[in-house]
């Protein structure tokens, strides 16, 4: 296999760009960037040079800050795969561009699988909710392992229902994770971990089991399933017969002839 590179910027807030790239005989020259890095490499491994100490990738998450010059390599003959989620500069304080320098690999293997599970929602525009909640609590968590404090836990009951009512009027037309952040006073990461906490599933499965819901309704009255994926929110009729196989078991097509 040879040298491919994939790169484009989803609509995520926080996000710059998405970088998927394999390379053999490539070698990245010092360079530095505006953006915070998530290295995740998923075959081979790399060498890279970071604020003249050398570093190594293995099976964790690597952190880069912005404005650091770095290089990079392949450690060996077979090359590297790897992917590249690029945040905007603000999305993590400047100040903490320090410790980043300083211990750039994230320890805590749940921000490797933390960022597998976004990956590929990033390539798919009718996951955009639940990207930008999990871009939300990702980052939200890497500025708290920065800090060395985990978020705090904390009880809010009624901001989880006020959201819950804000995802009930918006079923079909959808929500976007800023915007409810922005209505409720608080930053989406909080948001999500109080939704969570409180209801017992994530906002967006809370949406997604609503639209479902709504779907076999529809179904059921006679209507045909690719009416029935615009008329209960869902991107196109895949996007329905996914997540409606995912939760009932079944097609969309077979619910309603059954």
């Amino acid at each position: 296999m040879g040298e491919l590179v994939r790169s484009w910027r989803p609509d995520v807030p926080g996000i710059a760009e998405v970088l998927h790239a394999r390379f053999v005989g490539h070698a990245y020259p010092l360079h530095t960037h505006d953006t915070w890095t998530l290295l995740l490499v998923d075959s081979g491994a790399v060498r890279y040079d970071l604020d003249h100490r050398t570093h190594g990738t293995g099976s964790l998450v690597t952190l880069l800050p912005p404005h650091v010059p770095h290089d990079g390599r392949a450690a060996t003959s077979s090359g590297f795969r790897k992917r590249v989620v690029y945040l905007d500069g603000a999305a993590v304080p400047a100040e903490l561009a320090g410790r980043a320098a300083d211990d750039p690999e994230l320890p805590d293997p749940r921000f490797t699988t933390a960022l597998r599970e976004l990956h590929p929602l990033l390539l798919d525009p009718a996951e955009g909710f639940e990207a930008e909640a999990r871009t939300a609590v990702l980052v939200d968590a890497v500025t708290a392992h920065l800090r060395r404090s985990p978020p705090p836990r904390v009880r809010d009951v009624p901001l989880a229902r006020r959201l819950r009512s804000l995802l009930d009027e918006h079923v079909v037309d959808g929500l976007r994770l800023e915007r409810a952040a922005a209505e409720l006073g608080v930053s989406g990461a909080h948001l999500v971990r109080t939704f969570t906490r409180e209801v017992g599933m994530a906002p967006h499965a809370y949406l997604t089991s609503r639209r479902v819901d709504l779907a076999r309704t529809l179904l059921l009255t006679g209507h045909r399933p690719a009416e029935v994926a615009v008329l209960a929110g869902f991107h196109d009729q895949p996007h329905l017969t996914r997540h409606f196989r995912r939760v009932l078991g079944t097609t969309p097509g077979r619910f309603a002839r059954g």
